[in-house]
């Protein structure tokens, strides 16, 4: 079997694949503004056979996780669907979502009952004030039943992340709030370092702050950092034997943090993305018409995988194609 693999030696078993760019909050660091249409790229998003089709190719490469992004992925009337076409059709071992946690509450039994394997929530703050500021929407209280609701169903692969924001939602009271969360709940949290993107600079120069203070609190508190498995996401992850849940720092700034990339992403109108910030993306969309190309599609993507770069060069101010994150899956 042909495996994705790019000249540095790094193998692909991930996808990060956005279903759709629209998203119901507003969240300062990726749509201040709340959604708004692309007006230079008129192209719809990826439909049900077009992902049956690119999920098939990608199983043949090797892949053995997809994880769905937005924008919002539930959003999508069809979303249940393309669940159960990755699952079922696609043999995709591993469907994990991405979602901001809309009405979770509701969602939540059919989450479970679709076969999902996992899931990561927005959570940026459980203060409700100011996760109502960063969001613009009064919503936590749901979302942390929805947390609930899926813990009573015993689905426990639940993980929290929260954008590293300067003071606000940085002091060691935040710390403290999320330790005692995670001591109660079998749920790992993750601070994400704020990351710059095309149209975010004025933002990003006011609350960007280094990971670091993060991992000083870690550290200081006695917490062990733990290696992650080959299909692993970013996280560099901590435990703590008296607590049910792990936290996790995804520092995007820090040295070496792309010599273990293992995914790639395709954007909801049919993109290939070998790198989040990279200057580089090619449709592939062309080649999921008909089921007897499938073949033509292998080898396109198979020969993308040389022009893979070593690094996202973000460090450098470089923010490639991504003008916000909702327009790549993030």
């Amino acid at each position: 079997m042909q495996i994705l693999k790019d000249s540095f030696g790094r193998t692909f078993p991930y996808i990060r694949l956005s279903i759709t760019d629209v998203c119901n909050f507003k969240c300062g660091y990726c749509l201040p503004n709340g959604y708004q249409v692309d007006k230079k790229d008129n192209r719809k998003f990826l439909h049900l056979d077009e992902i049956k089709r690119l999920s098939k190719v990608f199983s043949k490469l090797g892949v053995q996780k997809i994880r769905l992004t937005g924008g919002e992925p539930t959003v999508r009337k069809d979303f249940f669907e393309i669940i159960k076409i990755l699952k079922n059709e696609a043999e995709i071992k591993k469907v994990v979502i991405t979602t901001n946690g809309y009405h979770l509450d509701e969602k939540a039994k059919m989450l479970v009952d679709s076969g999902l394997n996992g899931i990561n929530i927005s959570i940026d703050s459980l203060d409700r004030n100011t996760f109502k500021t960063i969001t613009g929407h009064d919503r936590l209280s749901e979302i942390l039943r929805g947390i609930q609701n899926l813990q009573d169903l015993n689905f426990d692969n639940i993980k929290v992340n929260a954008v590293l924001l300067k003071n606000i939602n940085t002091s060691e009271k935040d710390f403290d709030t999320w330790a005692n969360f995670i001591k109660k709940n079998k749920v790992d949290f993750r601070y994400i370092e704020l990351m710059r993107t095309g149209d975010n600079l004025n933002y990003f120069n006011k609350y960007h702050v280094s990971s670091k203070i993060f991992k000083e609190y870690l550290d200081k508190n006695n917490w062990i950092y733990q290696t992650f498995g080959k299909d692993a996401g970013p996280s560099l992850n901590y435990i703590n034997p008296d607590y049910r849940g792990k936290f996790g720092i995804i520092a995007p700034y820090s040295k070496d943090f792309c010599r273990t990339c293992n995914r790639l992403r395709i954007t909801s109108r049919g993109d290939l993305r070998l790198c989040l910030f990279g200057n580089t993306g090619i449709s592939i969309r062309h080649l999921l018409q008909k089921d007897d190309q499938i073949n033509e599609l292998q080898d396109l993507i198979l020969g993308q995988m040389k022009f893979k770069k070593e690094s996202h060069y973000l460090e450098l101010g470089e923010t490639g194609l991504t003008k916000n994150l909702s327009t790549t899956g993030g």
